[in-house]
């Protein structure tokens, strides 16, 4: 038997254990739970481990459906195995500090795919290269009243992660050297203020790229109706190759909704979700070609007891070869269908017309998805294709989660066929 197949045997079997035998599973996760827990003068500190294994599989055919000649070959069927370890460190709180290192690691257990780094251009690319790096080294300081200071390599995330995040799909993820002041004031109806400089990004293929970014965030909260929220974001990529990745983007955004779950309630079993959100974004910096383009994002649905219904829109316009609307530090997966075939906007642009059903069981434990996108360029004239999305996503207990996931993309006029699955479980303390 190959030795993935040993170790995916193996984890299907600490599962099923997990499953039948509940109560010594509450038992020995408490166990683990409080070994990596400790207390210094009343302060948590923590050991923190985050595992997590998946296959992924991606096919991939009719390459030259819209292609002039030389015609290229298909690429070989991708097959991954992977084991991601994030290990890290945070120690008790001092005096206001508190510091964090954490150690990331990735597996290849089988490696029949391009992953970017590994120079298997005859495959697929699944986007996960077998690297070990210092994913977060940061301090940060909470002295001053409702107000945190942070410092080092930092996980970042606003809002849906789509302008800045830290591509938390993929097994290696992106991290930030940035300076982020944090100022929550309660008495002004949850009001939070993020203002930072980036200067580094230490990207999800474990590769750098040299950046002056300042950026900032402001998020109030409107009752029970949402969060108004406002945003600036100046990259500016400091090395050539990088150049035309340079914008300002401002922007607005207005919503309700978050994760499956949140809804403004007409009832108790009855509610409705909403997002409506413009940017506009220019060329800075660094970047040499002037352009314009607007990203509008419209969404709207209603709940029914643990149902889910949602009908959006977004559009990234595009004028040409970089003069498209990007969003080079966001967790693009998220978007545009899991397929990934739009992480960069076309040069016409993109307008994702699409619906959600989402369906949640067990308590809110087991999460059922479904997605449909209808995707053209920005003028709905030209139209590249459709996908269809499908997710399970079960949790257990508090550290343990499996997921099923599935996307096919039916190209028409941009791109090609693509299949992916992915099977993954996870334990994360």
């Amino acid at each position: 038997m190959p030795k993935y197949r040993k170790i995916v045997l193996a984890a299907s079997l600490l599962s099923l254990a997990f499953v039948h035998h509940p109560a010594s599973a509450v038992g020995v996760t408490q166990s683990v739970e409080d070994a990596l827990n400790f207390y210094h003068y009343g302060k948590n500190g923590a050991v923190k481990i985050d595992l997590n294994y998946r296959w992924e599989n991606v096919n991939q055919d009719n390459v030259n459906d819209n292609s002039k000649p030389p015609l290229k070959p298909n690429p070989a069927t991708a097959n991954g195995n992977t084991a991601r370890l994030r290990a890290g460190l945070l120690s008790p709180v001092f005096y206001g500090i508190q510091g964090y290192a954490e150690f990331e690691g990735n597996l290849a257990m089988q490696e029949d795919f391009n992953s970017t780094r590994n120079g298997n251009t005859g495959f697929s690319i699944i986007a996960d290269p077998e690297k070990t790096e210092l994913n977060q080294l940061w301090i940060s300081y909470a002295g001053i009243p409702d107000t945190v200071i942070k410092g080092g390599r930092q996980r970042i995330k606003f809002d849906d992660d789509r302008y800045i995040g830290n591509v938390g799909w993929r097994q290696m993820e992106t991290t930030f050297d940035s300076l982020l002041i944090t100022h929550a004031n309660q008495q002004l109806f949850g009001l939070v203020v993020n203002a930072g400089f980036i200067g580094n990004v230490q990207t999800f293929t474990a590769t750098n790229e040299n950046i002056a970014a300042p950026i900032l965030h402001v998020n109030y909260k409107v009752g029970d109706y949402g969060n108004a929220i406002g945003y600036g974001y100046w990259l500016d990529y400091t090395e050539k190759e990088f150049f035309e990745k340079s914008s300002q983007t401002y922007g607005l955004r207005f919503t309700n909704w978050m994760k499956p779950g949140d809804t403004l309630k007409l009832s108790d079993n009855y509610g409705v979700v909403y997002t409506a959100e413009w940017a506009r974004q220019l060329d800075y910096g660094h970047g040499k070609i002037n352009y314009e383009a607007d990203r509008i994002n419209l969404m709207g649905g209603f709940t029914a007891y643990n149902v889910t219904f949602q009908g959006a829109m977004e559009q990234l316009d595009g004028k040409g070869i970089n003069k498209t609307f990007d969003t080079p530090l966001g967790t693009n997966h998220a978007f545009q269908g899991w397929a990934d075939l739009f992480l960069i906007t076309p040069p016409d642009g993109i307008r994702d017309v699409f619906g959600t059903v989402h369906v949640a069981l067990d308590r809110g434990n087991l999460i059922l998805t479904g997605v449909y996108h209808d995707f053209t360029d920005d003028t709905g004239n030209i139209h590249y294709g459709d996908e269809w999305n499908f997710q399970a996503l079960w949790k257990f207990g508090k550290h343990y989660s499996v997921l099923a996931k599935y996307a096919y993309y039916n190209a028409d006029k941009f791109n090609t066929d693509t299949q992916k699955i992915w099977l993954q479980g996870n334990i994360s303390f």
